[in-house]
């Protein structure tokens, strides 16, 4: 299994930014994929999840901003992140949960910088 994320960037607060993870590599029944973030010193956190059934969560800082949506076809998972803030500064990672099994998998890392 592989992830490859991608779509970071520098962009002033307010912007728009559309970061895209692609996976390879399973055939996962039950499953959830998420975007986390990571900023300095800070622990990672879950930004956003989907499941296979196709329900949502956000975190409450991104409510309203960032959408999680999936494209099948493409194995790919994306987040639109609107308004960004400087507080949104941070490597995101995209995640790939077997709920059957337990297992997590993780993409590279890509670097978000939100300038004031």
């Amino acid at each position: 299994v592989q992830l490859q994320a991608s779509g970071g960037g520098l962009v002033q607060a307010g912007g728009s930014l559309r970061l895209s993870c692609v996976t390879t590599g399973f055939i996962f029944s039950n499953y959830i994929m998420g975007w986390y973030r990571q900023a300095p010193e800070k622990q990672r956190e879950l930004v956003a999840a989907t499941t296979s059934g196709g329900s949502t969560n956000y975190a409450d800082s991104v409510k309203g901003r960032f959408t999680i949506s999936r494209d099948n076809a493409k194995n790919t998972v994306y987040l639109q992140m609107n308004n960004l803030k400087p507080e949104d500064t941070a490597v995101y990672y995209c995640n790939l949960h077997n709920v059957q099994f337990g297992s997590n998998y993780w993409g590279q890392g890509t670097q978000v910088t939100v300038s004031s």
